[in-house]
């Protein structure tokens, strides 16, 4: 059961809006999220927060520049996801700039797992590194810091996941949300922790005199990177963020960005001229998920650290193979989890716990969102690890913070969670094989211990209705170039309408054309074949359908019920 839910619009914020001349539609959209004035809708690189309120970029800053100055080697440690290879591709790209000896490295999936772990350590040893840098993760790696140490090497932790009660024993840790640090936006993408970090890399640089003989490196030049991997990571929109999604989309639509990123526009058939944070997250940012999922995210990194245009296209092709062979393993992998789940009764659980043998450890947090978003319950997904392990992705709904619920387990029965570690709505996990029926037992006491009934509910939060002369081609480009994301969620409305047509398409979506106030529209719903009642209240969202050079308003329905 779906509950259809309009978003307030305060009216103080609405007239400030609007008097200061936003778009009356606008004005109320960015009113329902929280922007009061007109500070929040100013995305210049000035309103940016300064590094310096980043609690360790000052002091990872010096190291760096010490480094630099002394011919130090240093070896970026990143993570398998897309905003581990862009935080990754944006250091290498920096450090370059400043005359830095960079080298990078990414753990293997299947193999080292994740993060700065020993093996890791001993790995990066080979390149001879007096400063292994992380990028994305490290800051629960007490284990692989301690192995550096050991070593001579100086370490710095650049992260933004959630720490344990215990840090690392590194040089410099840079994290928002490491304790006593006041930077005010926790929500920077491992990114963007990175870009921060470069930005005081250069200010201290520029303080020892460093550009005196030549021109000074544009870090502005990698903010498409920034935005991507902030997309992709679907990290909350807040105001900061905003501004680095802003400008690296900017840079984008002026053909102002690296070669893999050029490359993957072209792979996904996107048009790079529109950008829009839709194709950052359900375009780019897969293709290149796909490397870490399936193969080697060197691959994913190389693509955004070459300059070489031709170079950059052969591996965003390689890319494009590989996400081709994610959505068929992960189809597969559907077609269990849907026969799994027509076998039970969802109101009897509160959590929801799979695992099948031949599953791929890659795609399993892939699964375990899809089952959120179809059952509306925090689910995890487990594949076969090594030596007796199961390791699992899981994805929550609003209501049950995932690594909080996981940390509540492994302290109330120890040793049934090996590792852990995520966010609020993502998270990952291993535990021992035999534990499964012990693991799902207490996931599923958990989730029924911090969920209300509501949180059960899904609610469906829109915009309110659109008057039929709203419904334009206008309007729906005016809402294209805006930014929105994760907190900061797309507009989506809902109106009654009457449905003049309706068929199949392709034995997978329902096509319909939609009457409104003497106006008519196009309307899709994809992968649902149900036909829709004669009137209808429907969900959703304004597209542009672009055919043999015609562009045309369509409404994208993601949800409709009998009016």
């Amino acid at each position: 059961m779906s509950v259809i839910h309009p978003r307030d619009i305060p009216a103080r914020a609405f007239s400030v809006l609007t008097s200061a001349g936003l778009h009356p539609l606008l004005a109320r959209l960015f009113a329902a999220r929280g922007i009061s004035d007109t500070i929040g809708l100013d995305l210049s690189l000035k309103a940016l927060l300064p590094p310096a309120a980043l609690t360790g970029a000052n002091e990872a800053a010096q190291l760096l520049a010490d480094a630099i100055e002394s011919g130090a080697r240093m070896v970026i440690v990143a993570d398998y996801d897309c905003d581990g290879a862009t935080a990754c591709a944006v250091g290498v790209r920096a450090l370059r700039a400043f005359g830095a000896d960079v080298h990078y490295l990414v753990p293997n999936r299947f193999t080292l797992g994740y993060g700065l772990t020993p093996p890791m350590v001993e790995l990066a040893a080979h390149l001879s590194p007096e400063v292994l840098i992380t990028v994305d993760n490290g800051i629960a790696s007490l284990e692989g810091v301690a192995a550096a140490r050991e070593r001579g090497m100086s370490t710095i932790i650049t992260d933004h996941h959630l720490p344990d009660a215990a840090l690392p024993e590194a040089d410099v840790i840079v994290n928002p949300n490491q304790p006593g640090c006041g930077f005010p936006s926790k929500a920077l993408a491992g990114v963007g922790v990175m870009f921060y970090v470069m930005l005081a890399l250069r200010a201290e640089l520029r303080e020892r005199g460093a550009f005196a003989a030549g021109r000074e490196p544009r870090l502005a030049d990698l903010l498409d990177l920034v935005a991507l991997g902030t997309v992709a990571d679907v990290v909350k929109l807040d105001h900061n963020n905003r501004i680095l999604v802003a400008q690296g989309l900017q840079r984008m639509r002026a053909n102002c960005m690296q070669p893999g990123i050029r490359a993957l526009f072209a792979v996904a058939r996107r048009d790079a001229a529109r950008a829009t944070a839709f194709d950052l997250g359900f375009a780019l940012g897969p293709r290149l998920n796909a490397a870490g999922r399936l193969d080697d995210m060197s691959l994913g990194i190389e693509c955004l650290v070459t300059d070489d245009e031709v170079h950059a296209r052969a591996l965003a092709c390689k890319l494009e193979q590989l996400n081709d062979e994610r959505r068929e393993i992960e189809a597969g992998m559907q077609e269990t989890a849907r026969q799994y789940i027509e076998s039970i009764d969802t109101d009897e659980h509160a959590g929801i716990t799979l695992f099948e043998p031949d599953w791929h450890l890659g795609i399993v947090g892939l699964i375990a969102g899809r089952i959120r978003e179809k059952l509306h319950r925090p689910a995890i997904a487990f594949a076969p690890g090594q030596d007796g392990e199961l390791r699992g992705s899981g994805r929550s709904i609003p209501g049950l913070h995932l690594r909080d619920a996981l940390e509540l387990i492994a302290r109330r029965t120890p040793g049934l969670v090996l590792r852990f570690g995520g966010h609020a709505m993502a998270a990952g996990l291993s535990i021992r094989e035999e534990k499964l029926p012990d693991f799902r037992a207490a996931f599923e006491q958990t989730a029924a211990s911090l969920l209300e009934p509501a949180d059960l509910q899904r609610r469906i939060d829109t915009d309110g209705a659109l008057d039929a002369v709203d419904i334009t081609l206008d309007v729906a480009r005016l809402l294209e170039r805006e930014v929105w994301g994760q907190s900061f969620p797309a507009p989506v409305f809902d109106n009654i309408f009457r449905v003049e047509r309706q068929r199949v398409l392709k034995d997978r979506h329902l096509k319909l054309e939609l009457s409104l106030g003497g106006a008519r529209f196009d309307a899709i719903r994809f992968n649902h074949t149900e036909r829709a009642p004669d009137a209808l209240r429907a969900v959703y969202r304004l597209d542009i359908n672009e055919f043999r050079g015609l562009s045309n308003v369509q409404l994208m329905l993601e949800h409709f019920e009998a009016a």
